[in-house]
Formats: structure tokens, C-alpha cells, sequence
């Protein structure tokens, strides 16, 4: 594990000399003339509706872990990856996102309202346009990956759980648009178990963006397969955790949101100043995840007085001023 410098983080990549700036929650992102998209991703961690903390290394981290995915399965979907002129930044093709969240499950799990878990405990059988069988337990595989589709707020609101009929009627997706997608989803999903298996991992759900570029064809965008977007579970300590009826190990990046919790309403009070201590040990987290799920040992780059610096340089061919 890199010694983490606690100094060096990226809160923010606002560059006066990139054009037409978004800044999202955690990506600060740049539309080009050209039609192409640059995409920073920041140090900052979100929660609550809120930026808690910026977390060194995080932003490198999955922009790399994407990019490790991205390659790995350009073979089953195209993306909408151009090039990575720096750790942290995606210059990518912009697409319009279609107005479906794509969410796979292999498991019966979650917390959330729209997870299966819930509402299977409910009572519930049919959802998403499944009908899954009695008898399953808490944290159990599924008899097969399903995908359990719901829209995108974009306004705000709540996502609303979707079947593949109801995405198709409504006009969110054509037949042939939601028969590419599902297919491509399935496929993501089987690619990503498979590769996380070999590392000693489950890979339990995750959600897919896609897109459709200036031509029309569909492109798996944003990220894919990170633990930002996915929930992964550590294989050895799995059974045992399943038949006590426990709670699975895994990467547990809800650090910092569960230190919060214990300390305040963060939908109503001021949240406290996150100690460096829980930002040391999320930066952790991160880099952990990293190394276990490719393999590889994480290096941050530490070239450039700081962070931002390094990423100015590298984007001064994007230049509009």
C-alpha cells in the first residue's frame, strides 16, 4: 500500500481555459468544439447532498479502475472512451444519456428502497418485470442476473422502478434500443463476475449508463464496475457470513458516511469537520479496492506541484484561450 500524502488532493479542477464547464458532484467536466468531452475527476467525496471531504487518491483511483473495465470489455460494448490525457481526466465522446438507469443484480441484497432485498422481504415477488421464487434468504445468489431497470431523475426526484414492457410503451427506450442495452448489460455483468471471481471477489451488482453519440449509436459511458458503482463482496468469508445470516465482507467505503451518521442528521445538522484519521483510512478504501480488483499495485502520480498543476499541463493541447 503507497504512503498516502494527505496534502495532495484534487478538490476541485475548475480551468479558466477549458470551454463550456459542468461541475457535478464530483467530476468537474468541460464540453469541447469539437463535439468531445473532457471529464476531471475530483478528490471530493459525496453524501448526504453534500461534499463531506476530499479523499487523496480517489479521483486517480477511479478513473483508473474505469479504464481498467473499459478495456476489458470493449469487446462486448463500445464506450465512449477517446483517450485518458491524464490520471484523473476521460477525454470521451459526448453522448445523451438515455433516461434508464441500467442496474444488474446477482444477488438478493441492498438497503434501499428500490433494491430487491427490500422489497422481497415485503413480500414482495414480482418487480421489475421478474417473478422470483420463495424461499431465498438474504444476501442469496439469484437463480440468474436480472436487471432491474429504474428511471433517471434528472430534476431531482426519486427513480422510479421500471419493466422492460413499461421502458418500451412509455417511449424512455425503442424495442431495439432496450433488446441492445439488456444485452449488453447481461453480458457487462457475466464479464465483470467472471474477472472478479479470479481475484477472490464477488461481483454482486452494479449499475450502467448508457448513451447514444451524434450518430446515433449506443455507447456504455460514465463509469463501470467501480466500487463507487458497484457492490462487491470479498469470496472468502461469503458462506460463512450467508449461513449465520451476516452481513458479507467487503470493500466498506461507507466509512466516512457511517462515522457521520454516528455523530449527527446530516439532512438536518451541520456536519462535523471529517478528522484525518477517516480521510487517511477511506483513502485506503479506495486504494485497496483498486489493487484487489486488478491486481495491480495503485501508484499515484505525484508529478506537478500539485495535482491540478499536473492536470493543466497535460490538458494544455485542449486549450481554447
Amino acid at each position: 500500500m503507497p504512503k498516502i500524502d494527505l496534502s495532495r488532493t484534487l478538490p476541485h479542477a475548475r480551468i479558466d481555459e477549458l470551454p463550456n464547464p459542468y461541475f457535478g458532484k464530483v467530476r468537474d467536466c468541460y464540453d469541447l468544439p469539437d463535439g468531445s468531452r473532457l471529464l476531471i475527476s475530483s478528490d471530493r467525496i459525496s453524501a448526504f447532498d453534500q461534499i463531506l471531504a476530499v479523499i487523496p487518491c480517489k479521483g486517480q483511483v477511479l478513473t483508473q479502475l474505469a479504464r481498467y473495465w473499459f478495456d476489458h470489455t470493449a469487446d462486448i460494448a463500445a464506450n465512449h472512451v477517446l483517450g485518458y490525457p491524464d490520471p484523473n481526466v476521460v477525454h470521451c465522446k459526448r453522448v445523451s444519456i438515455l433516461p434508464v438507469e441500467i442496474v444488474v443484480r446477482g444477488y438478493l441484497a441492498g438497503t434501499t428502497s428500490t433494491s430487491i432485498l427490500t422489497q422481497y422481504s415485503k413480500g414482495l415477488r414480482q418487480m421489475y418485470g421478474h417473478t422470483l421464487p420463495d424461499g431465498l434468504r438474504p444476501n442469496q445468489a439469484l437463480p440468474q442476473p436480472i436487471i432491474t431497470p429504474t428511471s433517471k431523475a434528472f430534476d431531482g426526484g426519486h427513480d422510479e422502478p421500471l419493466t422492460a414492457e413499461e421502458i418500451v410503451a412509455t417511449g424512455l427506450l425503442t424495442q431495439r434500443q432496450w433488446d441492445e442495452v439488456s444485452e449488453k448489460a447481461l453480458a457487462l455483468f457475466a464479464r465483470g463476475q467472471e474477472m472478479a471471481a479470479q481475484r477472490g471477489l464477488i461481483l454482486v451488482d452494479t449499475k450502467y449508463e448508457f448513451g447514444t453519440d451524434a450518430e446515433g449509436n449506443i455507447l456504455l459511458a460514465d463509469e463501470i464496475h467501480t466500487p463507487d458503482s458497484s457492490r462487491y463482496w470479498i469470496a472468502d468469508g461469503y458462506e460463512q457470513a450467508f449461513q449465520t445470516g451476516g452481513r458479507p465482507p467487503s470493500f466498506d467505503k461507507d466509512v466516512i458516511r457511517s462515522w457521520v451518521v454516528a455523530r449527527c442528521d446530516p439532512y438536518k445538522d451541520p456536519v462535523p469537520e471529517i478528522p484525518a484519521e477517516m480521510i487517511e483510512k477511506t483513502a485506503h478504501v479506495y486504494i485497496d479496492a483498486f489493487e484487489r480488483i486488478t491486481g495491480q499495485p495503485f501508484e499515484p502520480d505525484t508529478s506537478g506541484a500539485t495535482p491540478l498543476d499536473r492536470i493543466c499541463a497535460n490538458l494544455t493541447p485542449f486549450f481554447t484561450t
